[in-house]
């Protein structure tokens, strides 16, 4: 096969990781969405090979999650895209909000993953209404926590794999085709010279082995890679990177905190510099990769949403192999902010957007890349040919604070609202902005219109329960993450959620000994020795302060401090808490100790009700 090129890409590090793989019980049947109705659209290719196009389904890239338009039961929602969920997914609290009703599954079938293992159930959607076409009676797994950026689900690869897929995240595009006669064919229609390709094998797949997995180098070493757009960033397993030369203690490699899939659990990352990244015919030198212990059966790496959104690629799931070319710039780094070069790609195809949705559809597109120069550009020209639509001028207030430009970034989030005033999302990124600028009584208005006009069961209610907690509104703090916990018990987040609200209840001291309950739950929950551990022993030391229990109030401040020796709170508490046990100079000797790390400690404290 001719037209393949070497290319050389040095990247840098990228984003995180959110995604969990899913097994299913074998016992378990589902109906297959049928999309193949659709009107078929002729596309060039060889005479020997029948190449049609079945639909060119509108991706919108939020950040590095691409999501898609749809409707369950005529209620407007997204979905995720994800190639590396094995069945279409919608969350729990999605599910009780949309009004789905559920029934149980076989005994004994979980879904499992990054973050560990949960429980499912079956929801029936009357009618899915997906690009333009309704689908009667559609079945989708409920479990795990949030997908979070606004989307209810998953479409998975029950979806995708009904034909061949194109991804072209690059332009805001998914496309599946259907191929018939194509062996020995580039099915790669778009490459034309000077642009080069690369072809992979990739493994067979079924309905219980659905996933696009081929072969991949990694320092010389072969490793099985999944194309996966659910996955935020690429991330290898530990043993990949053991494999290559790197383990967690090697020179060079940091801590990159950790990260959440499917379960209630987090699995702790690490950056490392490995000198080649070779699949195809393109090596990446010199790449920075996450790696942690992200416990796949099938898979050694999974190549996220920073790889499809700088590579088009197309998966012949009919012929078993896998086309792409390279897109120009960052590859696995796609928080640089220097915006990427454009691969020959963009010269060789003069299709611009023909509307505002293309614009828009590619302007968020270039947003995900980091490229904020030319995302400005196309949703700028959406918003020009589209002034009354609402969802450009918010997407392009994203880009616009994104790009530390709060001044246009407020313009838009006002005229998006002005449009459009009961968008929660609008209202909560214009409170957002305003509490940035100081604006508190601003936000506050916006934060109080999203609590009416959002549904109990919300995600965005975590978030709104931080953002009243920041301002100092402790029991509506509190209210917010009553109700997000009500609905998000197998949420990654959960254990945030439980130590955010023992913070509010100790802060206020009340309901003192649930606050205690749902610190010690929290650090049940949270990875030992992250941010979030030490904050929560803190935060259970205050509670027991507060309690008189000034014993076990020490021993959380003491293991807090052995962490994170600097955490004025904490020595400012032991303090107060020795003093109390007729340990004065010990406790004199960390309040002294607390007010050379923090002056105001000591006012924190007393605006509290809390004195030595």
């Amino acid at each position: 096969m001719t037209g393949r090129r070497l290319l050389a890409v040095k990247s840098e590090t990228g984003k995180s990781f959110n995604r969990g793989r899913h097994t299913l019980c074998p016992r378990l049947c589902f109906a297959v969405l049928v999309v193949m109705g659709l009107p078929c659209l002729a596309a060039p290719a060889p005479a020997t090979c029948n190449l049609r196009k079945l639909v060119d389904i509108p991706v919108t890239m939020e950040g590095t999650r691409p999501l898609v338009n749809a409707k369950i039961n005529d209620e407007d929602v997204q979905f995720t895209i994800d190639s590396g969920a094995f069945y279409s997914s919608i969350s729990p609290a999605s599910a009780a909000q949309l009004r789905l009703r559920l029934s149980p599954a076989p005994f004994g079938f979980y879904l499992s993953g990054v973050g560990g293992r949960t429980d499912a159930s079956i929801a029936t959607v009357k009618v899915l209404t997906f690009a333009g076409v309704p689908i009667p009676n559609v079945q989708f797994l409920v479990g795990g926590g949030e997908v979070g950026r606004g989307s209810v689900g998953l479409l998975g690869q029950n979806f995708l794999r009904l034909a061949d897929v194109e991804y072209d995240l690059a332009k805001g595009a998914i496309r599946l085709w259907r191929s018939e006669k194509c062996e020995h064919t580039l099915l790669a229609y778009w490459a034309k010279e000077p642009l080069p390709y690369s072809l992979i094998d990739i493994d067979r797949t079924t309905a219980l082995a659905p996933h696009t997995i081929g072969t991949a180098f990694l320092n010389g070493a072969k490793i099985r890679v999944m194309f996966d757009t659910g996955a935020e960033t690429s991330v290898l397993s530990l043993r990949a990177a053991e494999r290559a030369g790197i383990k967690p203690d090697s020179a060079g490699v940091v801590d990159a905190g950790y990260n959440t899939g499917i379960g209630r659990s987090a699995v702790k990352t690490y950056l490392g510099r490995f000198s080649s990244f070779k699949i195809g015919d393109e090596e990446i030198r010199n790449a920075q990769l996450r790696f942690g212990d992200i416990g796949l059966d099938n898979a050694e790496m999974l190549l996220g949403a920073d790889f499809f959104l700088s590579h088009r690629i197309y998966v012949s799931n009919n012929l078993h192999e896998l086309f792409f070319t390279y897109n120009g710039g960052p590859v696995f780094d796609l928080e640089r902010r220097s915006p990427a070069k454009p691969a020959a790609e963009d010269h060789t195809d003069p299709n611009e957007p023909v509307n505002a949705a293309g614009y828009s559809q590619r302007g968020n597109a270039f947003a995900g890349r980091r490229d904020f120069e030319h995302a400005l550009r196309d949703l700028t020209h959406a918003c020009e040919l589209a002034p009354d639509n609402a969802e450009y001028f918010y997407q392009r207030g994203l880009v616009y604070r994104e790009n530390r430009q709060p001044e246009p970034a407020m313009t838009d989030f006002d005229r998006a609202i002005e449009l459009k005033s009961t968008d929660v999302r609008f209202l909560a990124a214009r409170a957002a902005l305003r509490l940035e600028r100081g604006d508190t009584d601003g936000a506050m208005a916006d934060f109080d219109a999203v609590d009416r006009l959002a549904p109990k069961e919300a995600d965005l209610r975590l978030s709104l329960a931080d953002d009243y907690g920041r301002t100092d509104r402790l029991a509506r703090s509190i209210a917010q993450f009553d109700l997000w916990i009500e609905f998000h018990h197998d949420d990654a987040r959960l254990s945030q959620a439980l130590s955010g609200r023992c913070w509010a209840k100790a802060l206020l001291g009340e309901d003192l000994s649930k606050a205690q309950s749902d610190c010690s739950a929290a650090l049940k929950l949270a990875p030992k020795g992250s941010s979030l551990y030490v904050q929560t022993l803190e935060h259970r030391g205050l509670v027991r302060l507060r309690l008189g229990d000034y014993e076990k109030s020490i021993a959380d401040y003491d293991d807090s401090l052995k962490l994170a020796p600097g955490n004025y709170w904490s020595l400012y508490g032991r303090g107060i808490a020795k003093i109390r046990r007729q340990k004065t100079a010990e406790g004199q000797a960390d309040l002294e100790a607390a007010k050379k790390l923090s002056p105001e400690i000591a006012d924190a404290f007393a605006h509290r009700g809390i004195n030595p």
